[in-house]
């Protein structure tokens, strides 16, 4: 079994760093970035202050800091942006990417082929799924990530828990959600029942993990959110119960909705509802729920979500990949829904990085649109719009209280040469790997490498579990 990380921690001096005197105050000037986008309309042509963990100065053109700093680093060569947030995965997924009898094949024949292989799922597969995940994201410059698990078989009860210990070695955050299918094939749902679970199993587990693990306030590293699964592999009444204990405990709600047309056929003709009468049925119409996808809305429903504040995770790649359709981000986006991205599963996208995210919705949204859909929309959508979509505003953002999550990319590669606007070149030029990454004060990417984690050994082993998984 691969050793991943050659040492517990992922933090190791840069050569970049100066320390003057041990004496010295312990704040971190990022000095005069290349370029800066802060999703608030600061100025931070001059740096940026870092102490505790959080962003303490934001720095305008010619501006110093307001009291002396330990450390230096100079930025003339980054484009610095908020630490990018993702908001819909499934880190499992990695094990079965650009799979052969799936590749070609719309959602519902996409998961009737892959259930039977994800049911065949172990922990240390999961383990290992989970940090191809984290690892992929974190280089394309993501510090938070939100997965939907929602597969438990026998020998998986304690999946969350593996999620969690994969996400404090790499040093991130995320929002990890309780995911749960109780609707099988013997009562007309999608996945065999060999991956179906009772109410009370889900229900227990999840009031189990919010005890344990779930952290609350600025800077929270672990939050659980309850996630039952989707309209055709749950029934109305997890739904309800789950709404129900997302309230009593004040946690967050997920779900996938509005993905594809026969899914809409499916709450009509198994609910007699539409996605969101079904949504409102269930309790779930709230400012506490956030939808993976959110495609196929009327006018007057995403009138209503954004009515009730309900979010949209969007997921350009994964939706194109299946030919699901396009969401109406602008159109949501005016009505008060709360978008944010993700990457979906690495089985519809077929990658978990973000930055190359933040560039498919770019132009997916241009297509629907108009080229007149701004660069600077699209990064907002990967930060401050995704921290909105967790619930996160200590996230998102560069501006003094926030946390100090951030993405550094250079733009000296090829791809780069002859680009003018350093913001513009990030998505233009396919910016794909952060050189440098902070999450709360620390660095958890140095000179576009993760400290400590053994990338070959990872991906031998991954490389091994996926050929075990689908060839059963």
């Amino acid at each position: 079994m691969t050793q991943l990380f050659d040492s517990p921690s992922a933090n190791v001096p840069s050569p970049n760093l100066q320390s003057p005197a041990p004496a010295a105050e312990s704040r971190l000037w990022i000095r005069n970035p290349l370029a800066a986008f802060t999703a608030n309309g600061l100025d931070a042509s001059g740096g940026l202050v870092v102490s505790g963990g959080k962003i303490v100065e934001v720095l305008g053109a010619g501006q110093a800091p307001s009291a002396p700093c330990g450390q230096t680093f100079d930025a003339g060569s980054h484009v610095v942006l908020p630490g990018l947030i993702n908001t819909h995965h499934h880190f499992y997924q990695t094990l079965t990417r650009a799979w052969g009898p799936v590749a070609n094949a719309p959602l519902f024949p996409w998961l009737q082929n892959l259930y039977p292989v994800w049911a065949r799922l172990t922990p240390r597969d999961l383990e290992l799924a989970a940090t191809v995940a984290l690892a992929e994201l974190l280089l394309s410059g993501c510090t938070t990530a939100a997965d939907h698990h929602y597969l438990f078989p026998a020998g998986m009860e304690d999946a969350i828990d593996v999620e969690i210990g994969a996400v404090r070695r790499l040093g991130m955050r995320a929002t990890l959600t309780r995911g749960s299918m109780t609707l099988g094939e013997d009562d007309g749902g999608l996945p065999p029942q060999s991956t179906v679970q009772t109410p009370e199993a889900v229900l227990a587990d999840s009031e189990r993990l919010i005890r344990e693990y779930h952290q609350r306030g600025d800077g929270a590293v672990i939050q659980i959110a309850l996630a039952p699964c989707s309209p055709f592999s749950v029934t109305k009444e997890i739904m309800a119960e789950s709404a129900a204990l997302a309230d009593r405990h004040d946690v967050r709600l997920h779900t996938h909705l509005a993905e594809t047309l026969d899914e809409e056929q499916f709450c009509v003709e198994t609910f007699g509802l539409r996605t969101v009468d079904y949504l409102d049925s269930v309790g779930w119409l709230t400012d506490r729920t956030w939808l993976g996808h959110g495609i196929h809305f009327s006018d007057a429903e995403i009138a209503r979500l954004g009515a009730a504040g309900t979010a949209v995770a969007h997921c350009p790649t994964s939706n194109m990949r299946l030919a699901s359709g396009t969401a109406r981000v602008l159109e949501l986006e005016e009505a008060g829904v709360p978008v944010g991205l993700g990457v979906d599963g690495s089985a519809s996208n077929d990658a978990s990085n973000m930055i190359l995210e933040a560039r498919q919705a770019l132009y997916l949204q241009r297509l629907r649109y108009g080229a007149h859909v701004p660069v600077e929309r699209a990064l907002g959508w990967a930060t401050r719009g995704s921290a909105a979509v967790l619930g996160r505003p200590d996230l998102g953002q560069l501006a003094p209280g926030m946390q100090a999550d951030l993405a550094l990319f250079r733009l000296d590669e090829l791809r780069f040469s002859g680009s003018h606007d350093p913001l513009a070149a990030l998505l233009l030029c396919a910016a794909d790997r952060a050189d440098r990454v902070m999450v709360g004060g620390e660095w958890r990417v140095v000179d576009g490498q993760i400290p400590g984690l053994d990338v070959a050994g990872l991906v031998a082993e991954h490389s091994a579990a996926a050929r075990r998984l689908v060839n059963g």
